[in-house]
C-alpha cells in the first residue's frame, strides 16, 4: 500500500490537533466514507470514483508524488509527528550512544545541506579509489564483496532469510540483480512509453551521473549499459519469480564455484563476514551462468565505470544537489512522472527510517497507539480468523483431508498488532553529527551486518520487519504470521473511537487483517505449510480445483487496460488480487456478527454493509498519474488502486444486493464468470 499527498501545514496542523484534542462545540466532523462520495456516479459504472469521486476531484496529485491517497495522508501525518520527535533530540544534549543522540544527529546531519554540498563525493573517496585500484578480476571480486557490506548490491542480490524448506534456519539466498533500471522489461520492451525511458536511461542518465564525477561519460555509459542488458537477459520475468520451487536451488560451495569459476566463493564469502554455513539457496542458476560469462569476456575498465555508476546513484539522494538533481531527474521525473523533490526534511525522515525505524517507532507507539486501539485490531483480527474458520468448513469444493490441513495452518498463524513486544538493539549503530553519507552508509552496514550474523542461529520468529509507524502490512509464509503495525490502521483527521464497526471492518479488517491473512492461502502462500516449510499439502483433486477457480480472476484482471495498450498482468497480480477478494469476504461475514449490522441502522444515510464496502474503498482512497502506473504495471505484484476496490467488489453478491448493481454495467460479471475460492 502506497499512494502519497501534500498537504498545507495549515491542514497538517489541524489534522494533529483534531486527532489529540477535543474541542468541545465545533461542528461535527464529515462522515468519514460520506463526505467523500460522488454521487453523480453510478456506482455500477465505477464504484470507486462513486465512493471517492469528490476527493478526487479537490485533491489532484502534488508534484513532489507519483501518486496520492490515503496512504499519502497517513505517511504525511506521521512524518510531521516525526519531526517533532527528531528536532526534539537534535535540541537535547543527549548521552553520547543514546537514542535521542542517535536521531538527533542524524536528522541534523541529513539537514545540513552546506555542509553536504561542500563535502560532494569526497565521502566516497576511499570506494571511488578502491574501484580506481582494480586491475583484475580478483581485485574486481574483493570491491564487489565490500560494497555488498555498505548496501551497494553489483553484479547479484545476496540476502539471508528462512530456509523455504525448513523455516527453523536461515539461509543466504543468492539471487539475480545488478541492473539500474527497475527490472528486465525495461530493456526489452518496445512500446513507446518503455522505449522513450530506455533510450534516456542509455544515452543521457548513465553518461551525465559519471560527469557530474568527472569520468569518461559517454564511454562509460556504453560500457556500463551493455553489462546490463546482458545480466537482463537471463533475468526471469516478474510471474516467473513467483514459483518458490523454480526459485529454490540449493547449491554446495564446490557447485556454486563451479557455476561461477571466476568468482572465488570461500573468498568472497570470507570478506563480507559470511560463516557457519556450508550449502546456499541459487534463484536463478542461469543468471549466474550470464555473470560468469561476462565476467571472462568484460574488459576490467567496463566494470570500473559500471562500479562507479552503482557507488554514485546508490548515494545520489545523499550527496550535494548535482547527483540529487540527476538522481531525481529519470528516477523521480522520468519514471515516475513527479515534477518536484519532497522538501529536505522529508527526505531525511525517509532515510532516517531505513536506518533506525525502530528507534522512532519506540517513541511513536508511546504517544499515538494507546492500549484500547491495539485491544480493539487484535480483537478484529480474532474474529476474521473465526470467520475463516468458518468458511473453509463450508467450502463445497475442498475435500475433507486438505480442510484439515487449512484449518491447521490457520488456527497456527502468529498475530503481530501495532508493534514489537521486543525492540532491536541499536547500540553498536554509530551515527555522528555532520556526515550525512557516512551515517548513511553506517546504517547500511549495521543492518547488513544484523542480517549476516543470523547465519548459524535459531530463527527469531519474533522479529518484525516493518516499523510500527509503517501505513502497510504483510504475510510472512515462512513464519506463517500476519504483521500489522499501528500505521495500518489510522484514518487521518480522525480518533479510532470514531469509526464505526461497518467502517473499521471495511478499512481494516478486509483491506488490511483479512487481506493479509488470506495471503497464507493464496496461489503462493498455500504452498507452505502451518511451520512455514514449503510443502505441498494439497490433494491433487483440490489443488486442480483451486487452480481451476483462481484462473477466473487471472482472465478478469488480464482483461483490464489501464494506460493506452497496456493491460495489467493477471498471473503476476494474483496473490494480491486473491488476497483483496478474500479480505472482503473475511470483514463482510465479521460484520455480520456485529450489533451495527444486527440493528440495521443508517448513518449518513448509508447502511451497515454500504458503509462497510466504502470503508474497503476508503483503504485505497487515491490516484496516480499515468507513469506511475505504467512502472506499476511493469514491476510491482499489486493492481492499481482503482482495480483493488473494482476488481474484487464484481465477484461479490452481497455487494451487488448493497448498491444495485445491474446487468450490463461495468461492475457487472455474470455468475458463471465470478471468482468463487473462499
Amino acid at each position: 500500500m502506497n499512494i502519497l499527498k501534500r498537504i498545507s501545514s495549515a491542514l497538517l496542523i489541524l489534522i494533529i490537533l483534531f486527532s489529540c484534542k477535543n474541542f468541545g462545540n465545533r461542528p461535527p466532523k464529515k462522515d468519514v466514507v460520506a463526505s467523500l462520495m460522488d454521487t453523480t456516479v453510478n456506482p455500477g459504472i465505477d464504484f470507486s470514483k462513486y465512493a471517492f469521486g469528490t476527493w478526487l476531484k479537490n485533491n489532484p496529485i502534488p508534484a513532489a508524488y507519483s501518486s496520492w491517497g490515503i496512504g499519502n495522508l497517513v505517511n504525511e501525518d506521521v512524518l510531521e509527528k516525526l519531526k517533532v520527535i527528531n528536532e526534539k533530540s537534535m535540541k537535547s544534549d543527549a548521552k553520547m550512544g543514546s537514542n535521542d543522540q542517535k536521531i538527533g544527529d542524524f536528522y541534523a546531519s541529513g539537514m545540513d545541506s552546506a555542509g553536504i554540498e561542500k563535502a560532494g563525493i569526497s565521502v566516497l573517496k576511499t570506494e571511488l579509489q578502491a574501484i580506481s585500484n582494480i586491475k583484475n578480476t580478483t581485485d574486481l571480486i574483493n570491491v564487489v564483496a565490500h560494497l555488498h557490506t555498505i548496501g551497494i548490491r553489483p553484479l547479484f542480490d545476496m540476502d539471508v532469510y528462512q530456509d523455504q524448506i525448513n523455516s527453523e534456519v536461515y539461509a543466504l539466498y543468492l539471487t539475480q540483480g545488478g541492473i539500474g533500471m527497475p527490472n528486465r522489461d525495461y530493456y526489452f520492451n518496445i512500446d513507446e512509453r518503455t522505449t522513450k525511458i530506455r533510450n534516456d536511461y542509455r544515452n543521457t542518465h548513465l553518461s551525465k551521473m559519471l560527469s557530474l564525477a568527472n569520468f569518461d561519460g559517454t564511454k562509460g555509459a556504453k560500457a556500463i549499459y551493455s553489462i546490463e542488458e546482458k545480466l537482463a537477459q537471463k533475468s526471469r520475468k516478474l510471474e516467473e519469480l513467483d514459483d518458490p520451487y523454480a526459485n529454490y536451488n540449493k547449491y554446495s560451495l564446490a557447485k556454486l564455484n563451479t557455476l561461477t569459476p571466476s568468482i572465488n566463493w570461500s573468498d568472497f564469502f570470507s570478506k563480507t563476514g559470511v560463516k557457519n554455513i556450508d550449502t546456499f539457496i541459487v534463484g536463478q542458476p542461469e543468471f549466474f551462468t550470464q555473470l560468469e560469462s561476462l565476467m571472462k569476456t568484460t574488459p576490467i575498465e567496463d566494470w570500473k565505470a559500471y562500479l562507479n555508476y552503482r557507488l554514485l546513484i546508490d548515494n545520489a539522494p545523499y550527496l550535494n544537489s548535482v547527483f540529487v538533481d540527476e538522481q531525481f531527474r529519470f528516477f523521480g521525473k522520468t519514471i515516475s512522472g513527479k515534477t518536484e523533490k519532497l522538501p529536505r526534511w522529508k527526505r531525511v525522515l525517509n532515510n532516517e527510517e531505513d536506518v533506525m525505524g525502530e528507534l522512532l517507532g519506540q517513541q511513536f507507539v508511546k504517544e499515538f497507539f494507546p492500549p484500547k486501539t491495539k485491544k480493539r485490531y487484535e480483537d478484529m483480527v480474532d474474529s476474521i480468523i473465526s470467520v475463516f474458520h468458518d468458511r473453509i468448513i463450508a467450502l463445497d469444493w475442498m475435500t475433507p483431508i486438505t480442510k484439515e490441513k487449512a484449518l491447521k495452518k490457520l488456527s497456527t498463524i502468529s498475530k503481530k498488532v501495532g508493534y514489537p513486544d521486543t525492540w532491536k538493539d541499536f547500540s553498536d549503530l554509530k551515527i555522528v553529527k555532520g556526515n550525512y553519507v557516512q551515517n548513511m552508509l553506517n546504517g547500511q552496514q549495521w543492518w547488513y551486518n544484523y542480517n549476516i550474523s543470523k547465519l548459524g542461529k535459531k530463527v527469531d520468529r519474533n522479529e518484525w520487519e516493518m516499523t510500527p509507524q509503517t501505513y502497510n502490512a504483510y504475510y510472512n509464509p515462512s513464519n506463517n504470521e500476519i504483521v500489522l503495525p499501528a500505521g495500518i490502521f489510522v484514518i487521518p483527521n480522525y480518533k479510532d473511537e470514531d469509526i464505526d464497526d461497518a467502517v473499521a471492518l471495511g478499512y481494516a479488517g478486509a483491506s488490511t487483517i483479512g487481506h493479509e491473512i488470506t495471503h497464507g492461502f493464496d496461489d503462493y502462500g498455500r504452498q507452505y505449510d502451518e511451520k512455514g516449510n514449503l510443502f505441498n499439502w494439497w490433494t491433487p483433486e483440490d489443488e486442480k480445483q483451486f487452480l481451476q477457480r483462481t484462473h477466473l480472476m487471472v482472465e478478469q484482471f488480464s482483461s483490464y487496460v489501464v494506460l493506452d495498450s497496456l493491460h495489467i498482468n493477471g498471473e503476476s497480480t494474483l496473490g494480491e488480487n486473491l488476497a483483496d477478494y478474500g479480505g472482503i469476504l473475511l470483514g463482510l461475514d465479521a460484520l455480520k456478527r456485529t450489533k451495527q449490522y444486527k440493528e440495521n441502522k443508517s448513518i449518513a444515510g448509508l447502511t451497515p454493509t454500504q458503509r462497510y464496502f466504502l470503508g474497503y474503498a476508503l483503504g485505497w482512497l487515491g490516484h496516480s498519474k499515468r507513469e506511475r502506473i505504467a512502472n506499476q504495471v511493469l514491476t510491482d505484484v499489486h493492481s492499481p488502486s482503482y482495480l483493488r476496490v473494482n476488481g474484487p467488489f464484481s465477484n461479490i453478491p452481497e455487494f451487488y444486493a448493497a448498491f444495485g448493481i445491474q446487468k450490463g454495467q461495468p461492475m457487472w460479471r455474470p455468475d458463471s464468470l465470478q471468482v468463487k475460492v473462499w
